[in-house]
């Protein structure tokens, strides 16, 4: 298959398209929130603990720019955006799951328990929220 460049970047193949739609470390992320509902952006910023404001604002542009996600400002006061999936998009919540899916397999296969990571993770930021320092890890 022949190279093919869309918006000065270069695809070696249609495989290669789709991670860089969807992939990197934040947009899989916003689009698995935006699954069932809007967002504004302080609700996905407060809603995705690690990511920086800066790497939202860039993140929410590309997939608006790529017609994955729509946003709606509201002109009132005090004025404010919601971030929503596009036609598009909803359909790559379907890989999205799939490869999540796939994740977990390969995790459990290679003895990783994930479910007991998340708990565990879940139960020292109560601790910490609590004041109580302990470090499980």
């Amino acid at each position: 298959m022949p190279d093919v460049f869309i918006k000065n970047q270069r695809f070696y193949y249609p495989v290669d398209f789709v991670p860089r739609q969807i992939g990197g470390t934040w947009k899989a992320p916003v689009l698995w929130r935006l699954k069932s509902k809007s967002f504004m952006y302080s609700e996905l910023e407060k809603n995705i603990s690690h990511i920086s404001q800066k790497m939202l604002t860039k993140t929410l542009k590309e997939m608006e720019a790529d017609d994955l996600i729509r946003k709606l400002v509201f002109a009132e006061v005090p004025p404010h955006t919601e971030y929503s999936l596009s036609e598009k998009d909803k359909k790559a919540v379907t890989l999205i799951e799939s490869i999540l899916n796939f994740g977990l397999k390969q995790m459990k296969e290679a003895g990783i328990d994930y479910e007991q990571m998340v708990k565990e993770d879940v139960k020292l930021k109560k601790e910490k929220s609590n004041g109580v320092a302990a470090d499980v890890r």
